[in-house]
């Protein structure tokens, strides 16, 4: 597999707002993963790493959208019923096997192939059949019921383009155009591990001044819901030789390492020197709010990506950052998530030059709008903040004051979590 230059995430300052970092990562990352051909049952949640064109019409042929008799408009009366003689009979899969003639109605079936000549169909609820004829009553429009040739996908168009992370509908429209195979982005092999000496393994008896590892558990959860290959470390002592060493193999056999915790000033943080020693760190401070210090450099020529300790942070970071990182290396189109505008129902204060992050629910107010409520507690170590949580609120930099019943860019969790 590829790899990146070795200054993808030079940056000249310290601090870095959200936007300079996303722009970094554009302007810098490039796809890196190679490519492979999946059967097409295999291929959901994979990144396209080819357009599909369409060889053929979707559907190839006229067919019925109800149950009824496939007519000649022309020898329909405007007037008055029109009695036509039944000659044929088309059902799906089973086209009629007489060609049909003026003056006469083919018995056809919801999907079933119309015959060549007949232009409408007549539902069978508005028609009455006496012995072998059919009787149709007046008003039916020209081309009714029915299904064109190519209606849904014309020959020769794009219907999935190259970069398109698959879901269920993209799979199956691979199969509308007869696809079993699909070329794919090889999924990126990415390394976890977490730092500290308070951490310990869910499982495992707690001790004095001890809590569970949930960082990464919720990172690795993350990664694979974008496609990656996680190896999963485990959890570093606070000692730089030892996370010099992980970092060491891991760069040597991934191809994107992340860590959470210590990459801020402390005593006891040792990651952000573990990573100067093997590589470069470009950044590691971030304008943001929860989530300050992440560090964004490379080991070697191997992405590298120190989030915070706090679990409320590993997330907003992961999603604000790592996740754009993990597409843009594996070929994937990466497109903002939407926003939607909501109001919200409590006021708030925040530095100026810091984008914040509001853990938020929705609920519908009398008029109908969303109504944005903002979770109790703000602590960036409150995951069960998270948990209860719809998705967050956006606040760009320039903003100081918000106050109730002002709208609010919203993000739901759904639209950057699978």
């Amino acid at each position: 597999m590829a790899q990146l230059s070795d200054d993808c995430f030079a940056h000249g300052g310290k601090l870095l707002r959200t936007d300079e970092a996303l722009a970094l990562i554009e302007a810098r990352v490039t796809a890196v993963a190679e490519s492979q051909e999946v059967p097409l049952a295999e291929s959901f949640g994979r990144i396209l790493a080819e357009d599909l064109v369409a060889p053929a019409n979707v559907p190839p042929h006229a067919n019925s959208a109800v149950d009824g008799y496939a007519v000649f408009f022309d020898d329909l009366s405007a007037e008055e019923e029109t009695r036509l003689q039944i000659t044929g009979r088309s059902a799906a899969g089973h086209p009629s096997a007489q060609p049909a003639r003026r003056g006469s109605a083919v018995r056809i079936f919801t999907g079933a192939m119309l015959p060549d000549g007949p232009d409408t169909v007549m539902m069978q609820e508005d028609c009455r059949v006496e012995g072998g004829t059919v009787i149709i009553a007046p008003g039916i429009k020209r081309g009714a019921n029915l299904r064109q040739a190519g209606e849904d996908i014309r020959a020769g168009s794009v219907v999935l383009r190259r970069g398109q992370r698959l879901r269920a509908q993209d799979v199956g429209q691979a199969a509308a155009i007869g696809r079993s195979q699909v070329w794919v982005s090889i999924p990126l092999k990415a390394a976890i591990f977490s730092t500290g000496d308070e951490l310990r393994e869910p499982g495992k008896p707690l001790d004095p001044g001890s809590i569970y590892d949930s960082n990464r558990y919720t990172v690795g959860a993350l990664l694979r819901g974008l496609g990656c290959q996680v190896a999963d470390l485990g959890i570093l002592p606070d000692r730089e030789s030892e996370v010099r060493a992980a970092l060491s193999e891991a760069m040597r056999e991934h191809d994107l390492v992340l860590t959470s915790g210590g990459v801020s000033v402390g005593e006891e943080d040792h990651v952000k020197q573990a990573v100067e020693a093997l590589g470069r760190i470009h950044a590691w401070r971030l304008a943001i709010k929860p989530g300050r210090p992440v560090a964004l450099g490379q080991l070697g020529r191997i992405p590298f990506v120190g989030l915070p300790g706090n679990p409320v942070a590993v997330m907003v970071t992961f999603l604000t950052l790592v996740r754009p990182l993990v597409l843009r290396m594996m070929g994937g189109t990466v497109e903002p998530p939407r926003r939607f505008p909501v109001r919200a129902d409590f006021p708030h204060r925040k530095k100026k030059d810091r984008r914040e992050w509001l853990r938020a629910t929705l609920t519908e107010a009398a008029d109908g709008t969303p109504l944005a409520h903002k979770f109790p507690r703000d602590g960036a170590g409150i995951l069960s903040s998270m948990v209860e949580s719809d998705g967050l609120i956006e606040l760009p930099e320039d903003l100081t004051q918000l106050e109730p019943g002002s709208m609010v860019a919203f993000l739901p969790f759904s639209e950057m979590m699978p």
